[in-house]
């Protein structure tokens, strides 16, 4: 027991949960995409998938899954970050260069998470919590909450379109390089895998960002309210 309690309380053990934690909630930020597609469907396919998710009993249990995740994995990198300025008090006079180097988007991911921690309040506060709109299902008659109706009308705002596709690009950037960082963490961490660890991390953000700015792009600029 004290084994797996000074495991936990060391630095490599919180990374890789770090690492852990980031990567099921990458996974989960990918399928949120893709169910954000179908508005590309039609409004019924829209509507009776959020209506299924949120149906569901389990989903009480899920999102009390995901907020344990999304807390654990911000705490822990909060508490990564502070022993690591605890233990450089000063900065060095010059930063590395090259490979060894670390980049604008690793030295801000703290306020990345921040800046997306943000974000979800917003998102749940407009969409979770925003209005109740009703739409009678054309397959099974069942009056469902009209999500597609609300989106329409939140994605006609152009403020809203802006902050919510430059919090998007922030998600990115955090995805893209936590992403690749978690596999290192997680035993993957080779010259030989580097390269290609870091494409996968870069390609997955790019799939995700994209996926996701398709929504309010479509409805901005080209549905019509």
């Amino acid at each position: 027991m004290h084994k797996k309690s000074s495991y936990f309380c060391s630095s490599i053990g919180m990374k890789q949960l770090v690492g852990l934690t980031g990567i099921f909630l990458s996974l989960f930020v990918l399928t949120h995409m893709l169910g954000n597609l179908l508005i590309f469907v039609s409004q019924e396919a829209y509507n009776m998938y959020g209506h299924a998710i949120t149906s569901n009993p389990a989903i009480y249990l899920a999102e009390a899954g995901l907020l344990l995740l999304f807390f654990v994995h911000m705490g822990l990198a909060i508490k990564l970050t502070l022993i690591n300025k605890c233990a450089r008090p000063q900065a060095y006079a010059l930063d590395a260069e090259g490979e060894k180097g670390t980049s604008f988007v690793q030295k801000t991911m703290i306020y990345q998470g921040i800046i997306i921690f943000t974000f979800v309040v917003w998102h749940l506060i407009t969409f979770k919590y925003g209005p109740h709109y009703d739409y009678t299902s054309l397959q099974t008659g069942v009056v469902v909450r009209d999500l597609y109706r609300l989106i329409i009308e939140i994605f006609q705002s152009p403020l809203y379109v802006v902050g919510y596709s430059a919090c998007l690009i922030v998600l990115g950037l955090h995805l893209s390089h936590g992403l690749s960082s978690s596999i290192r963490t997680l035993g993957f961490n080779h010259p030989k895998y580097d390269p290609k660890v870091r494409i996968v991390g870069a390609a997955y953000a790019f799939l995700v960002l994209a996926g996701f700015l398709m929504q309010p792009i479509y409805v901005y600029f080209i549905h019509k309210s």
